[in-house]
């Protein structure tokens, strides 16, 4: 099949965490080891990496790709909205550096059973982790119409959530929507033909909604930022590159947080909550990938890494 995946801004991302011996990192979704490989090389000889990942298979890669580091390397299958707990049953403190590479990777995306491209024929399935939780068939199936919109809406940002999510229910009636092609169909027979929408498939929106909502991305998002601003150290730093507005927004929102400390309403004369702050940030604007690297990994794109630091 190839290279599992394409990991972006590798060297933007070892600088952002800042890598050096003797430290202590996570990776919070290791996938095919492309970032954890370059962490672990720039913290040589004694640096540790904790590598988390649901998927299965992601981790099988994983640890084929960093055996020359398995001294060094400790492998979990899990959610990274589980890393509190996960250190904490590991016995680690505080980290020097996060790592958060969201969204899906080329292997999910190339490997057609996984249901999560529209591009290839497959049962509609899309959980990163295969072994627990409602696949893409069910929500499609069983949610109310006013569900199904809300989801397309909210997650997918289309405008015409109410056709799609309407159309979906129609043809559910006639027919189950099996597979990523079945709803593909559905989606582009909802959506008339919109000056504007050619740079991206009509389906593009839908899939990217089902996805986040199948595997509760972003709220798994805000309580990885949450909980991992607690586990890094004083100078520790935190790096997310978010691949859509969605999570970019949050990432941004969380970190601004971070650095002003104080979340009275506006009109408070004087701070009650009496926080401090806890970041610093390190990317007021966020980086992005140069035109070399969209050239040869265009799925690069969409990137942004945003960096904040520990205080």
């Amino acid at each position: 099949m190839g290279v599992f995946h394409i990991p972006v801004m590798i060297s933007e991302v070892i600088a952002s965490l800042r890598c050096r011996a003797g430290a202590v990192y996570v990776d919070g979704t290791v996938g095919g080891g492309g970032h954890a490989e370059a962490i672990l090389r720039g913290t040589a000889p004694d640096g540790m990496l904790i590598g988390i990942d649901t998927d299965e298979e992601a981790l099988d890669e994983a640890a084929k790709r960093l055996a020359p580091f398995k001294n060094r390397t400790i492998l979990v299958k899990g959610n990274f909205a589980d890393m509190d707990a996960i250190l904490t049953e590991m016995n680690i403190g505080k980290a020097d550096g996060i790592l958060l590479d969201l969204g899906v990777s080329s292997h999910q995306l190339d490997t057609a059973y996984r249901g999560f491209s529209f591009t290839l024929d497959a049962p509609l399935d899309m959980r990163m982790d295969r072994s627990r939780g409602s696949s893409a068939y069910d929500l499609i199936q069983t949610l109310p119409e006013e569900e199904l919109e809300r989801i397309i809406r909210k997650y997918g940002e289309e405008r015409m959530a109410r056709r799609v999510a309407r159309s979906i229910v129609e043809k559910r009636k006639v027919t189950p929507i099996r597979t990523t092609a079945d709803l593909a169909a559905v989606v582009v027979r909802a959506l008339p033909h919109v000056a504007g929408r050619q740079r991206i498939h009509p389906a593009t929106r839908t899939f990217q909604a089902l996805r986040i909502a199948v595997n509760d991305e972003l709220t798994g998002l805000h309580r990885a930022i949450t909980d991992g601003m607690e586990r890094l150290g004083p100078g520790g730093r935190f790096s997310v590159i978010s691949f859509h507005s969605l999570e970019d927004r949050i990432v941004k929102s969380a970190f601004r947080i971070g650095e002003k400390g104080c979340i009275c309403p506006p009109d408070l004369p004087v701070c009650a909550c009496r926080r401090t702050p806890t970041l610093k940030v390190i990317t007021r604007k966020p980086i992005i990938p140069g035109e070399a690297e969209i050239t040869s990994n265009p799925r690069s794109r969409s990137a942004k890494l945003r960096t904040a630091e520990r205080i």
